[in-house]
């Protein structure tokens, strides 16, 4: 309870609101964008979070986050194109009720379902992820080496169409992980007598170029064609929902918060699989299946729950264990790390007081993303229609400005270009930067904490199957494996 309250202080000032209700802004701006998503506007703005401490930061990182979540709606209801992945799900529905001249109700029924769905799973990370902790508190290098290994079993999961490409994708970001001082002797590798590269690469370089730059690059040949006439029918309605439809919207709500967070719990899944797997089941209990795909209620409070639910539930076994649930759950990782946090068993031991002002931030966040959505979505509304000839040159000035800021170095803009080029063939080919990414990430980690196990055991492999807890990772990461290998035969034979 003394950490809640001190968390709680921690959390309560002026900057930290600021910040949340600055990246709110921008997370629904991006959102709503489409070509644009929640992970290009994380990274764009990373660099800026050097100069905030880690609370500001985060707050800032996770309004992003979570109002990209219901962004990307707003584009998927008026104009029938999903901002982000996940919004998908809403396209149908949300758009349906666009053509019926119900614009501003599918909206607020969005709103409203995401905020629901953030909220839930902000309480469950508030009160279940200290308990995780404790258990992860246990554990030793062994098995924290095995909880490493565990998170890069997300690669198999995020690897896009072809398993053996997100495996290759995969092994690049481990080996540049490796480039630099040896943690364990202090030894050079692979740094070709460059003394920039003495430190390896800088995190934050890497994502500028892998995901920003490069996803400029792809999304560059791409124009809108949205007309503002079919925007204008925003303000011509109420869009007030009636207590009738709130009774209809409630069952779908709560099933898809559970789902959302049960999903969000599981690395490799994401928000994605969440919005479709709560869509396809409430379609399947739903009195009114025959709406479904012509202006369901219940579609879009199902979707947008359950994508929203995933936010908090991600960061569970991201904070307890430093597993990354998602790309975005990734990013976050490098956020925590470059802010002194390094995610696992012993974080909310030596950093309690500022876990618990993540997590009550996390509620607050949810809060304003509803106040900002409620007053400004007839402005975001216009935002889908802002040409890519006009945001190209903006992102790409704030890529370069990001990546010479972090070091003062013309070295880092070049290898934030040589990047870019390495995630653009690698798209063009059909690999997945986000394995590179994961690569990145526990490279450095897991290959400490295992080197520091064989030490502790004279070599012996057996220390991998000494405890309980080893043993039950093993077999988690054996089934995991298994299940995502079943999941892409399955898929290729579609």
């Amino acid at each position: 309870m003394d950490l809640f309250i001190q968390g709680f202080s921690a959390f309560f000032s002026l900057s930290s609101f600021l910040f949340m209700n600055i990246g709110l802004l921008l997370g629904l701006v991006f959102g709503a964008i489409p070509g644009l998503t929640v992970i290009l506007c994380i990274v764009l703005f990373l660099p800026f979070t050097y100069t905030m401490g880690p609370i500001d930061s985060f707050m800032f990182l996770l309004g992003i986050y979570c109002a990209g979540g219901y962004g990307g709606s707003i584009s998927a209801i008026l104009i029938n194109t999903p901002g982000t992945p996940h919004a998908t799900a809403t396209m149908a529905d949300g758009y349906a009720l666009t053509r019926q001249g119900k614009s501003k109700k599918a909206l607020n029924i969005a709103l409203q379902a995401s905020t629901f769905g953030g909220m839930a799973s902000a309480l469950t990370l508030l009160f279940f992820a200290p308990q995780v902790a404790k258990f992860a508190q246990k554990m030793g290098t062994p098995e924290y080496f095995l909880v490493c290994l565990f998170g890069l079993t997300v690669i198999a999961g995020v690897s896009g169409k072809s398993l053996i490409k997100g495996i290759i994708s995969g092994a690049v970001g481990l080996f540049i992980s490796t480039i630099g001082l040896d943690p364990m002797t202090g030894s050079t590798r692979y740094i070709f007598k460059n003394i920039n590269l003495y430190s390896g690469f800088d995190l934050v370089i890497c994502l500028i170029g892998l995901f920003a730059l490069s996803e400029v690059l792809s999304k560059s040949k791409k124009s809108n064609q949205v007309t503002l006439s079919s925007l204008d029918e925003v303000k011509q309605e109420s869009g007030r929902i009636t207590l009738k439809e709130y009774k209809k919207m409630s069952f779908p709500a709560v099933f898809s918060a559970i789902v959302g967070i049960i999903i969000g719990i599981i690395p490799g899944t994401g928000a994605s699989m969440a919005s479709f797997v709560s869509y396809d089941r409430v379609k399947s209990m739903s009195k009114h299946k025959q709406e479904f795909g012509n202006g369901s209620i219940e579609g879009i409070a199902a979707a947008e729950t359950a994508n929203n639910a995933v936010t908090g539930a991600t960061l569970i076994p991201l904070l307890t264990m430093g597993i990354p649930g998602d790309g975005v759950a990734a990013i976050m990782l490098g956020a925590l790390m470059i802010n002194g946090l390094t995610p696992g068993p012993n974080l909310f031991m030596k950093h309690g007081v500022t876990m618990y002002a993540i997590m009550i931030g996390l509620i607050f966040v949810n809060i304003f993303m509803y106040v900002q959505g409620k007053t400004l979505t007839k402005y975001f509304a216009r935002v889908v229609s802002i040409p890519v000839s006009i945001l190209t040159p903006i992102i790409v000035i704030f890529c370069f400005a990001g990546a010479f800021s972090v070091n003062n170095s013309l070295f880092d803009v070049r290898v934030t270009l040589a990047f870019a080029v390495i995630a653009y063939v690698f798209s063009k080919l059909g690999f997945s930067t986000i394995p590179i990414l994961l690569g990145l990430v526990l490279g450095d980690i897991t290959e400490e904490n295992f080197r520091r196990s064989l030490i502790l055991s004279d070599g012996s492999w057996s220390i991998f199957v000494q405890s309980p807890i080893s043993i039950a990772f093993l077999v988690v990461i054996a089934l995991t494996l298994v299940l995502i290998v079943r999941g892409k035969i399955n898929e290729s034979k579609q």
